[in-house]
């Protein structure tokens, strides 16, 4: 098997998805085109030795559909002989777009493939492209379907997590994204969004509040209680998993993952792709894996995946430095770390989407990038990053720094 390294990354800032939001007027093509300039630029690629081009997006239809990368890459100027691909996992999307353009690279069909996603939730709503996982009785009575942050909360009630728990994660969430930006360790890896005109659109993650507070937090009443116990979800967990009498609702908008916009990818390539352009790699794709997990619980499948990466690759958790979760609902992160008893100082270490919100089709390469910085800056050695997703999945990727 060919090895596969990781040559650069780079994402846009993350904005508000809403219609106030700054990059409410940017559509997902030029987000993506954004990214796809930013790598060529800095790394002087040629782009017609890029074999192919996958990004992730979760609802890829209006704006965001007919195969976004390619699009992309007319946009961005890319020789016509760059291909593209457009995936969806849900949540890991962006991540699944590493892994699978990894694999081609590793199976010797590729040398070079930029890999990541995009999401521009402001513009394309969230569920917009339907499905029959939330719209078929047929299929989800058996996939026992409820809103994913019934699920956070089923989980939280599973588990032990309270409101008071949940809460101080997220406020250490905010911490820790705010402190990273202050002390500029985002700098070298986002690039600005810029208009026609070259004057900046954004240049800063838009959705974090990193002041916010215990007190602050507590004023917000549950998001997910209503649908719950109104919409019947709670019903449909308690079915799930009847040793829980009631669902204890704990999660709202500030300890939840924030919707916004925004695109990020990832430069990878066999060592012979990369001597053809001059790139030294900055770590390799040392392992990734897929899992389906419980349907009802839906967001514990990081638990599952990361067991099944580790039992593979005969890995053990003490040979992790890093641990990179993306932060759907703080209630995922808890039990991540409980499941096995890893310390809060290894894992999202400069905070996540909590704070600075989740692109959904995008997040899996842009977290996969802030821990490869992080691990350099810290001088560390290995990183596994993972993602919940719909419909109960888990994605998980390792990486090693060369």
């Amino acid at each position: 098997m060919t090895e596969v390294f990781i040559y650069d990354h780079v994402r846009t800032p993350r904005g508000r998805g809403k219609k106030d939001g700054a990059l409410h007027e940017v559509p997902s093509v030029r987000l993506a085109a954004k990214s796809l300039e930013a790598i060529r630029d800095r790394n002087g690629l040629d782009t017609t030795t890029v074999d192919d081009i996958i990004m992730g997006c979760v609802d890829p239809v209006m704006d965001a559909g007919a195969v976004i990368p390619k699009a992309a890459a007319f946009e961005a100027g890319y020789s016509t002989r760059a291909p593209g691909m457009q995936i969806s996992r849900f949540c890991a999307s962006g991540l699944d777009a590493v892994n699978f353009g990894a694999g081609k690279i590793a199976q010797g069909a590729d040398d070079i493939v930029i890999a990541g996603g995009v999401e521009s939730m402001s513009r394309v709503g969230l569920g917009m492209s339907g499905g029959a996982w939330f719209m078929d009785p047929s299929v989800n009575f058996p996939a026992y379907f409820m809103p994913q942050g019934v699920s956070a909360d089923l989980i939280a009630t599973k588990y032990g997590f309270s409101r008071t728990d949940v809460d101080a994660y997220a406020v250490e969430s905010q911490r820790r994204a705010g402190h990273a930006w202050e002390q500029g360790w985002f700098d070298k890896s986002v690039v600005p969004v810029k208009d026609q005109n070259g004057l900046t659109i954004l240049d800063k993650d838009e959705h974090m509040r990193p002041g916010t507070d215990m007190q602050a937090l507590a004023s917000l009443n549950p998001s997910f209680q209503m649908p719950g116990e109104m919409g019947g979800f709670e019903a449909v967990g308690i079915q799930a998993h009847p040793e829980i009498e009631r669902i204890n609702y704990v999660h709202h908008a500030g300890n939840s993952s924030g919707i916004v916009d925004g695109a990020g990818v990832v430069l990878l390539g066999s060592k012979v792709g990369g001597e053809s352009m001059g790139l030294k790699p900055r770590a390799r794709i040392k392992a990734f894996a897929n899992i389906g997990s419980d349907p009802a619980l839906m967001l514990t499948g990081p638990v599952d995946v990361t067991e099944k990466l580790l039992k593979r690759t005969g890995m053990s958790l003490a040979d992790i430095d890093l641990f990179e979760l993306n932060e759907a609902f703080a209630a995922v992160v808890l039990r991540y770390m409980q499941a096995f008893d890893i310390d809060h100082a290894k894992i999202n270490v400069n905070g996540g989407a909590i704070a600075m919100g989740h692109p959904l089709g995008a997040t899996g390469a842009m977290i996969l990038g802030t821990v490869l910085d992080e691990l350099e800056r810290r001088d560390l050695n290995t990183a596994l990053v993972t993602l919940c997703i719909g419909a109960g999945m888990g994605t998980a990727t390792v990486i090693e720094r060369v």
